[in-house]
């Protein structure tokens, strides 16, 4: 298949159904996959997984034929989510791919893999390897065909979860929770049937069509159904997960959208309580208060650069607990260094449940500063815009710069980061100051540097 298209990215496979990701690229894909795991002595099964993409049933059936063919077993677990997926490769044992295009809309699908117990596979850790093998053709050795089994993990992911958060104490809550069509309508049910909590379930009905909005809550737009409902029920707190469930993000008792920076806050706080001095994670657009809480409350904090498979290589490397990002995605040692949007969700259930504060005053004391979000810039060249804006503030007393992950430089009020995408000429910033008048003045003049 010398003619694949550009599906590869830094962190999984991604492209458009029939054009792009189609059965016979899903079949070569699982060849390669195979010969991936040989080379790397992993075990001789793999487990796959898929949304609820018209697409990802005959996707998942060509890339299990392709691993089949060469020998290795396989165990399809069915419809789950990305963190029931890496559930099912921590408790097993195994390497794993996950059908799904997360938060992509209807005419996308993609491929995410994992080596054994839920270590990540990224560019660099083997996805370059196994492009290479797609586009090379993989040889079929003669041997006997490997076996397909089906399992239902859905009751042990659960059980997984719930052994992790103490949620047997929790006063009566009323949550909300939009699925988008996803993933989540699949696996909230079966976590809220053992929560005191009452569910009032919105777009539970799972259609990778996603009619009703794009399951991508890092959006506000796709926030809007979500914030409506929590005012009219009265509910405690919202909760909106992604496409495959694995990131989420939060809304308060008025509406009011919670940054996952807080959220990342709440956890680390509550870890290390149960951890005391342990280390945590956070990416470099978090904001500021995430290390002050760290460090207030004993423990370490390490920056990352942005992207799941550093944070959970920083993790192995460090032995930290956890780990948050400004994206909504969440990852915990005692889940195998993998992001969990739903164990995420329950941390935050349970310190409501404990407390008799509502949600926005729980997170207060965790909102310090104002922050942009991310602002993204059409650049024609990404590094010249780059170096201007860091000539621009070399030098200037009190400010420090580094290139940790494209270009940070850093106040003492004040920081902002400018980071080039991978997939296109944009540039991403993301602005935080201590006043919302300091954050739109640096945010306004950053900006007329790039945009000039």
């Amino acid at each position: 298949m010398n003619q694949i298209p550009d599906v590869f990215k830094a962190y999984d496979i991604r492209g458009l159904v029939d054009s792009e990701i189609t059965p016979d690229f899903t079949f070569a894909t699982g060849l390669a996959f195979a010969r991936f795991l040989q080379q790397e002595r992993e075990p001789a099964t793999v487990v796959i997984a898929q949304d609820m993409r018209p697409s990802s049933p005959a996707l998942a059936d060509a890339f299990s034929a392709g691993v089949t063919s060469t020998g290795l077993d396989v165990i399809r677990i069915g419809l789950a989510s990305t963190d029931m997926m890496y559930f099912a490769s921590g408790k097993l044992g195994l390497p794993g791919a996950m059908f799904t295009a997360s938060h992509n809309p209807a005419a996308y699908n993609g491929i995410k893999l994992c080596f054994s117990s839920a270590r990540p596979i990224g560019k660099e850790s083997g996805l370059a390897r196994i492009e290479s093998f797609v586009r090379q053709g993989s040889p079929i050795e003669i041997r006997s065909v490997g076996v397909e089994t089906k399992r239902n993990m859905l009751d042990e992911y659960v059980d997984h979860l719930l052994s992790l958060v103490n949620l047997d104490s929790i006063r009566p809550l009323t949550i909300v929770v939009d699925a988008g069509n996803g993933m989540a309508g699949h696996t909230a049910p079966a976590i809220f049937a053992r929560l005191n909590c009452t569910l009032i379930p919105m777009y539970f009905e799972l259609d990778g069509n996603f009619p009703n909005h794009e399951a991508n809550p890092i959006d506000p737009a796709n926030l809007r159904d979500l914030q409506k409902a929590v005012k009219k029920h009265k509910a405690d707190l919202g909760l909106a997960f992604d496409g495959d469930a694995d990131r989420c993000f939060l809304v308060d008792e008025n509406g009011v959208a919670i940054n996952p920076s807080d959220l990342t806050s709440l956890i680390a706080q509550r870890e290390l309580i149960r951890h005391p001095g342990s280390t945590i994670i956070y990416n470099l657009i978090s904001s500021r208060a995430v290390l002050e809480v760290i460090e207030e409350n004993g423990g370490v904090g390490l920056r990352s650069r942005v992207g799941h498979s550093y944070i959970k290589a920083m993790m192995a490397e460090s032995g930290a607990i956890f780990g948050g990002e400004h994206s909504g995605h969440f990852y915990f040692k005692e889940f195998w260094r993998a992001d969990s949007g739903a164990l995420a969700a329950l941390h935050a259930i349970a310190a409501l449940g404990e407390s008799k504060k509502s949600i926005s005053k729980i997170m207060a004391p965790y909102q310090r500063y104002v922050s942009s979000g991310e602002i993204n810039s059409t650049v024609k060249d990404a590094e010249s815009a780059l170096s201007h804006v860091e000539e621009s503030f070399a030098g200037k007393a009190g400010v420090d710069i580094d290139h940790l992950d494209g270009l940070s430089v850093i106040g003492n009020t004040w920081w902002f980061n400018l980071r080039p995408s991978n997939t296109e000429p944009l540039l991403r910033l993301n602005v935080e100051a201590k006043t919302a008048a300091a954050m739109t003045k640096l945010r306004d003049e950053v900006l007329s540097l790039i945009r000039g």
